[in-house]
């Protein structure tokens, strides 16, 4: 179907009232952009004629609905068209040629960008909307307009979501509630944000919603006095300095108070009894002198200022907070802006868009957003999992920041909990990779240390330092994980090719042949049949116990000359042993049901996907695990063995007051470090517990239980499992 194809632009007085209400409210824009959307219309309503929402309505009513809720946006034209167009690629034979052709190759794009993936096979419904979210992320980081459009889309949505069945309201609802509306407050739409919350909540909990709501009306009712008074007293005093204001009074909305409840621990009552003035003035200037004002007038709280005029927030907000002594005993939150910030405030990104010009954005919310958006887009390269992906960006929707300082007197903003390593990935990835310790306020402190607004920081980096797993657990922002996972995942990959070689040329050996003796060509074919791309996959396949390091050197030998697997020659007793010294990230594991150590014994087995997992050799299970012996690989520690390792012991002790304490501390005394201890046995007279513990080796866990023997409050001591 092509949009040439569709009718002609019809006489106005012939349009339906809903694209006759759209038509007024689109009266900023010149005559023939608002002919374009006109004729947009058309093609929608063509290429969805005959379709029906679940309401009954016809289908087009949706796209220009959603067309009207950019229209008060003041958007511009193309985002109009997209947006009455928005579903028509996914839904209808419009083909996005023909859309490009008739609309121009900008609104195919945003059209495009908003159009899931619904082509393409997923095994599970979660994993086709997080690809098709990261899809729309990485089109919003090339047009900002895409994200609008969506955000207006699932307003309309969440407006109309009565016609679906309970449990798709409930699955719509709670993914507005953790993604769209965090999205539309990330972007600065404070208004769009507040009715997502409103209409999630409603369709998530309607009971809870039903009930605080009534709450407000009956809260609001006997306040109302109140309230005028305060307002009138604001605005006089603001009118006898001469200071042009508008004051408004500010109701919380049922959502804003149900999360405080929920997350504040704080009752309704609490919650209320505050009350809140928005005073709009002409000026930045007039914001402090209007903060003035409000000071003389009503006493204000100790340590409740923030200026986020001077230091606005990450979404580009910008106001004056304060909080006031009112004269009923009640706080009275004030926020003080010029019109300017206020319109940021409540549209964001979506403020002054039709008059930005092409030198760049119109405000600093734009600004911001694009930053945001690139910072994801670099995100997502580093993420294979779309799943992990949109983790990463549920944690960057952060409602609270902190306000950090660096050296240079920049200002980085962090979401609230934020480490030191956070900032230093903020920094630059770089800095983060091989950070040491933090400089807070001139003070040294490690890398975990949660950091607060106003803090001057400054990262301490050693190029020998690299990052560890104990730091996925020490930071909130998407950006470090990332980087911190992309490097774990390499030194992983490294490790599973060095001990993949040390497999495959150990089964080669034992054949009577080398890795270094096989012809490129010979490795060349067998990569190709087992459709690999390098050697490097092969090695990394085998150390992870995907591949069987003695098929593969049968078959490579048998490739070599010419023969068939089953003629191969014979291996021959294996008495080399591959060292290990536990530091073989991702590619070792230590069995749980014995907890080797350095010093003990020790055999490996394949385990498809994790690898070889070390274990006893008198292990009750080895036994079971020798019935496969192409899985078993012989292994011994190397001489220079590095780390703790994990070891139980089991203990018998006199049962009285004291005694848990006396051990601990013997153990302590030893330098190894408690995991964990829980009765396994216990009476009036005797107990029997088991410690998890941190050793070195077996002689450090030998030096530990001569120390917990020799307390006299034991019977007995003994490592666990026997």
């Amino acid at each position: 179907m092509t949009a040439a194809s569709t009718p002609a632009a019809t006489d106005p007085a012939a349009l339906p009232s809903y694209v006759l209400a759209l038509k007024d409210q689109l009266g900023y824009l010149p005559a023939p952009q608002l002919e374009r959307v006109l004729r947009a219309f058309q093609v929608g309503a063509h290429a969805h004629a005959g379709q029906t929402r679940k309401s009954g309505e016809p289908y087009i009513t949706h796209p220009v609905a959603v067309a009207g809720i950019l229209a008060e946006l003041g958007m511009d034209a193309e985002t109009i068209i997209a947006a009455i167009l928005h579903d028509t690629l996914e839904d209808t034979a419009l083909s996005r040629t023909a859309l490009a052709g008739e609309f121009g190759e900008t609104v195919a794009e945003l059209v495009d960008g908003v159009t899931k993936l619904d082509k393409m096979r997923f095994g599970t419904r979660q994993e086709a909307d997080a690809e098709s979210f990261r899809k729309m992320l990485l089109a919003m980081a090339r047009d900002l307009r895409v994200i609008l459009i969506k955000l207006a889309d699932r307003l309309h949505n969440m407006r109309t979501l009565g016609a679906k069945d309970a449990s798709s309201r409930r699955r719509i609802a709670r993914e507005t509630l953790e993604i769209y509306a965090p999205i539309a407050q990330r972007l600065g739409m404070n208004k769009i944000k507040a009715e997502l919350q409103d209409l999630g909540f409603r369709a998530l909990y309607p009971d809870r919603y039903r009930v605080i709501s009534e709450r407000i009306r009956a809260a609001l009712g006997n306040r109302r006095e109140a309230m005028g008074k305060i307002e009138a007293a604001l605005s006089q005093r603001l009118a006898a300095e001469h200071l042009p204001a508008r004051v408004v009074g500010r109701i919380k909305s049922p959502w804003s108070i149900y999360s405080k409840m929920h997350g504040e621990h704080k009752s309704f009552a609490q919650l209320m009894d505050v009350y809140g003035f928005r005073v709009v003035v002409e000026s930045a200037m007039n914001c402090y002198m209007a903060l003035g004002v409000v000071h003389g007038l009503y006493k204000p709280v100790d340590r409740r200022f923030k200026d986020f005029i001077a230091i606005p927030k990450a979404n580009g907000y910008q106001s004056l907070h304060t909080v006031l002594l009112g004269p009923f005993g009640a706080p009275i939150e004030v926020q003080i802006r010029t019109a300017e910030m206020d319109s940021v405030a409540e549209r964001g990104v979506a403020a002054h868009w039709a008059y930005k010009t092409d030198s760049g954005p119109a405000n600093s919310a734009q600004a911001r957003a694009r930053e945001w958006l690139s910072s994801l887009a670099d995100s997502q390269i580093n993420t294979a999992s779309s799943a992990e992906f949109i983790e990463n960006v549920k944690i960057d929707l952060f409602p609270d920041e902190v306000y950090l300082f660096t050296p240079r007197g920049d200002i980085l903003a962090l979401p609230r909990n934020a480490t030191a390593l956070d900032f230093a990935y903020a920094v630059h990835t770089d800095v983060g990779d091989h950070a040491v310790a933090a400089r807070v306020d001139k003070k040294l402190l490690p890398l975990r240390t949660r950091l607060e607004s106003g803090q001057l920081v400054e990262i301490i980096t050693a190029p020998s330092a690299v990052p560890n797993p104990a730091w996925l657990e020490s930071v909130v922002t998407g950006k470090a994980r990332t980087a911190i996972r992309q490097y774990l995942k390499h030194l992983q990959h490294e490790d599973a090719v060095d001990f993949g070689h040390r497999m495959l040329d150990r089964a080669l050996d034992a054949r009577g042949g080398s890795l270094d003796a096989i012809p490129p060509e010979v490795l060349d074919r067998f990569l190709h049949e087992a459709r690999l791309k390098r050697l490097e996959e092969l090695l990394a396949e085998i150390a992870l116990g995907n591949r069987m390091p003695d098929l593969v050197a049968r078959h490579l030998l048998a490739l070599r000359d010419g023969q068939s697997d089953d003629v191969a020659p014979g291996a021959s007793p294996v008495h080399e042993k591959i060292r290990i010294t536990g530091a073989e990230r991702g590619v070792l594991s230590f069995a749980n049901c014995c907890h080797p150590l350095p010093g003990d014994p020790i055999m490996g087995y394949l385990s498809p996907g994790k690898g070889i997992v070390v274990h006893r050799e008198e292990c009750p299970n080895v036994a079971e695990l020798r019935k496969s012996p192409e899985r078993c690989v012989a292994i011994e520690w190397d001489h220079d063995v590095q780390g703790d390792y994990r070891a139980e012991l089991r203990i018998e002790v006199i049962n009285r007051p004291g005694v848990l304490a006396t051990i601990a501390a013997a153990i302590a005394a030893a330098d190894s470090n408690i995991e964990n201890v829980e009765y396994a046995e216990r009476d009036l007279a005797a107990a029997t517990l088991l410690f998890a513990i941190e050793v070195k080796n077996r002689k450090h866990l030998a030096d530990v239980i001569r120390r917990v023997r020799r307390t006299g409050v034991v019977s007995g001591v003994y490592r666990y499992p026997l």
